[in-house]
């Protein structure tokens, strides 16, 4: 999963990045709403936190932006500001939640997973497909019951492929959403992750549609 974080103070950025990439995301990080617009315009993400009070443009804006544009991502909303009148604002210009500072990362890290689920259709945290089973809570997988020891980057490809099952996803898309900018984003290095799934979970797990991408078997393809 691909986040963007938009916070201006770096202490604050930086304990959201470490904790949404402990959660298994891909986080990035911008500060200022120029260039949070920007990103969010022209990037795919599963998931945007978006501070309100920015330089350049504020995050209502921003948002706004967004919305008029057609971007449909799910937008989490983090703001000082308490007063009611101002959470209407912001859920009225697009936001999908609403988080008041100070909060506590275990409940943003729990609000976040839910906008990712509830964007892909999906409702509870424990997805199954054929004897795949993937848990975002405990971030976890399963074969036919039995444990499977993943990395961080398995666990998101796998958890990807999961919330969207019901497709094959190409590997141009696996890749920005594995991978974001920051890194090479090269089919080889997701051939060989695939690989490393496939001789893990078996075979009759991860199947390739040709000239469509990956999906997860056990469906109609």
């Amino acid at each position: 999963m691909r986040a963007l974080i938009v916070e201006d103070d770096p202490r604050i950025g930086a304990d959201l990045a470490q904790a949404l990439g402990a959660a298994g995301f891909h986080a990035e990080r911008c500060a200022d709403g120029e260039e949070a617009w920007f990103l969010g315009d022209t990037e795919d993400y599963d998931l945007i936190v978006l501070d309100l009070g920015l330089p350049g443009l504020d995050g209502l804006t921003v948002l706004t932006r967004w919305r008029h544009n057609g971007r449909t991502m799910p937008v989490l909303i983090l703001t000082a500001r308490g007063a009611w009148t101002e959470r209407v604002e912001g859920i009225d210009a697009g936001a999908d939640d609403y988080l008041p500072k100070p909060f506590r990362m275990e409940e943003l890290i729990a609000r976040a997973r839910a906008l990712v689920r509830r964007a892909a259709g999906r409702a509870g945290s424990l997805e199954s497909q054929g004897g795949l089973s993937v848990d975002s809570t405990r971030m976890c997988v399963a074969m036919d019951g039995a444990p499977v020891a993943v990395t961080a980057l398995e666990y998101r490809l796998l958890s990807y492929l999961m919330l969207h099952r019901d497709r094959a996803v190409p590997p141009t898309e696996l890749l920005e959403h594995l991978y974001g900018d920051d890194d090479a984003r090269e089919a080889n290095a997701l051939e060989a992750v695939v690989a490393r799934l496939r001789r893990k979970l078996g075979p009759g797990v991860i199947g390739t549609r040709r000239g469509f991408g990956y999906f997860l078997e056990g469906r109609s393809a």
